[in-house]
This record gives structure tokens, sequence and C-alpha cells, in this order.
């Protein structure tokens, strides 16, 4: 039996015992949709293939073989060495606010050295892989070194499974979906070897909404976030105010003295799903309405959309924020694959130049290229 398969079955009788059936019930559901399967092939040229060598079992068990447990009692697995191959995880984080499945990227030698964390909200309808595959963050993971955090959000909490930026009970810290989410990140960084001081956000749509709200919420954790095509934290909070947000009626965002976390956003001048203008209220919410900006004209190579980038500087001259407006470009993940929905190969690379914008950035090390 594979011995991630036989943490979360063993984990899920545990929880029986003690009366926790949901809890319960979600280990045995992730063990059984995770991929986790005795005797599965693995490939190191492909993440999306479970790597047996590699997957992640305890390394601190006492004479019974009982496991570190977490802050919610639930069993979680310990770091363990390197591993030369890469792997592809699902795992679910539970605390009092809720339970989210996830799935984690794992790159090749991770274990040697902390490592970033890149956090990556997927849009409504969509999942962690699908996410994954459009973005292809994965494969920039594998080549650069990082690892990918990709939650799931469960049609019981939204039936399109769109985060629930828009309500007003899932706007701040320590409530609803921020406090699952940043709990999750948490409980990964624990779990694994991650450079605490380099921890970013990023999502599409939906997803890119809460993207802002974790960045807003929890400075101390997400050194910098990426928003694509999504909007600005208060934007909304109720529906009726989300679809006006979306149309470009959004609430008066408010601005934050001093700037927010570090944000990159991309948003196309022709999405008729979120209007662009809420692209520029993601940045005031941010950078605030004060910072100088700078737009440079970014041509397109061959048949690539042409954009507009847009550099926003505080008073000491540093990059607090960039903003790409992608001509010609609707409600999509400018540059991704055909291998997930809501992509748009023919736009710049927005995974590129959102890791070149997070790893210029480190707790302590807010500003960008000068």
């Amino acid at each position: 039996m594979h011995p991630e398969f036989q943490q979360l079955i063993s984990q899920a009788t545990r929880l029986t015992q003690s009366g926790d059936l949901a809890a319960a019930t979600a280990a045995i559901q992730t063990a059984l949709r995770g991929g986790v399967a005795a005797g599965h092939p693995s490939r190191q040229d492909d993440p999306d293939v479970i790597d047996v060598d590699a997957w992640l079992v305890p390394e601190s068990s006492d004479a019974s073989g009982m496991v570190s447990a977490t802050n919610d009692g639930v069993a979680a697995p310990i770091r363990r060495p390197s591993s030369s191959h890469d792997a592809f995880i699902a795992g679910f984080f539970r605390n009092p606010a809720g339970e989210r499945s996830y799935k984690l990227y794992v790159p090749p030698n991770a274990g040697e050295r902390p490592l970033p964390l890149v956090v990556m909200l997927h849009g409504c309808t969509q999942d962690a892989d699908d996410f994954a595959a459009g973005t292809a963050m994965n494969e920039a993971a594998q080549t650069q070194g990082f690892y990918v955090l990709y939650p799931n959000q469960s049609r019981e909490a939204n039936p399109q499974k769109c985060w629930s930026w828009f309500k007003h009970n899932h706007q701040q810290r320590g409530r609803g979906e921020p406090s699952i989410l940043a709990g999750m990140t948490r409980e990964v960084i624990e779990m694994h070897s991650i450079d605490t001081h380099r921890v970013y956000a990023a999502g599409l749509s939906a997803g890119g909404a809460m993207a802002a709200i974790l960045a807003k919420a929890y400075p101390d954790l997400y050194v910098a976030a990426g928003v694509h095509s999504g909007l600005a934290p208060g934007a909304a909070s109720d529906l009726p105010s989300a679809l006006s947000a979306m149309k470009g009626a959004g609430a008066q965002i408010p601005m934050r003295p001093g700037g927010g976390v570090p944000m990159i956003v991309f948003h196309g001048d022709r999405d008729a799903t979120v209007h662009p203008g809420n692209a520029q209220d993601v940045i005031a919410a941010s950078a605030g309405r004060a910072a100088h900006v700078e737009s440079l004209r970014v041509p397109g190579k061959g048949n690539k959309r042409h954009s507009t980038r847009h550099l926003y500087r505080n008073l000491e001259g540093d990059i607090i924020a960039e903003r790409w407006e992608i001509h010609g470009a609707g409600h999509a993940w400018s540059g991704g694959t055909d291998r997930g929905s809501y992509t748009d190969q023919a736009g710049p690379d927005a995974t590129a130049e959102m890791l070149r914008f997070f790893f210029e950035r480190g707790l302590g090390n807010t500003g960008g290229e000068q």
C-alpha cells in the first residue's frame, strides 16, 4: 500500500475513533481522489504522475508508530530528506473556519535548503489540476526550484467553485476562507523546507480577488501578490455588489496609508467578465493613489499581444506595484497553455512575469528593479 494512502486511511481511523466524522470523511475522500494508489507507475518527466520515492512520509515517530500532529489534532507528514525527483501530492487542511483539499508541487531536491512557496488560487469552475496545467506553474517550479500550493475550493462552499471574495465574512484576517488559506499556507511551511521570507500569493479572477484579500489581511505571511483579472479587497460585500463590481461599478476602495504588500496585476482590456477598471483599483488599494506611475509599451513578438506595463514607485523610488494592461485580451490567464481552461496563449507570459516580480522581493527587501 502506498505510504501516503496508508497514512491518510490511518488518520481517518483515528479521527473516526475520536468522533470527528467530518474530518475522517475528508481524509478518506482525499486518499481516494488524490491519485494515491499502490503500484502506480511514476515518471520523472511528468509532474502530474506521482513519484513514490518523492512522497513525503513521517520521519519522526515513537515506538507505537504515531506521527506528529497539527494544531488541529490532525496527523501530518513531517519534512523528509530531499529527493532528486519532483512530486504533485494531494492533501487537506482543516481549522475552525472550515476545511479545503489542496495539491502541492514539490520540486526536485526539495529539502536541501529552504525554497520559496507560491500559493495559486484558481478561478471559478476550475480546480488545482486545471489551474496548474493552464498556468504551467509546475514547469516553472521544476526549473527554478520552488514549491507551489494549489488550494481547492469546494462545491459545498460555492457551486461554481468560486472563492468567496465578495462576502463580508470572508474578507478579514482570522475569518472564513482567508483564515483557512493562511492556515493551510502555514501548515505547508511547517511540513516542508520553505523560506518564510519568500512566500507569495497569486490567483485568477475570483482567485485573484482572494489573493488580494490574503495580501491585505496577512502582510506578515505573504511578501507579494499577483492578481490576474481580479478585484480589489472591499470591492463588494454581497452578491449584488459583486455583480456591480464586476461590471466596473464597485464600492469605493479604501486606500492604505504608506502602501500595502507589493502587487503585480494583469488584466485584458477586452475582459467582458471582470471590468478592466478593477485592475487600477487593485493597484490603488495596494500602492495608494499617490504613487508615481511610469508607463512602458511592451510590443508583442510575432503574433503575440501588445501590452502596456505600468510601474508604480513610492517616494523613495522603489517599485511597489506593477500593472500589465494586455491589449485585445479577454478573461484568461495571459500566456497560458491550452492544457487548462481560461488561458490566452497569445498574451505575454504572466507566469514568468509574476515570478520575476515575486523573486525580486523578500521580507526586508520589497523594492524591485530600478
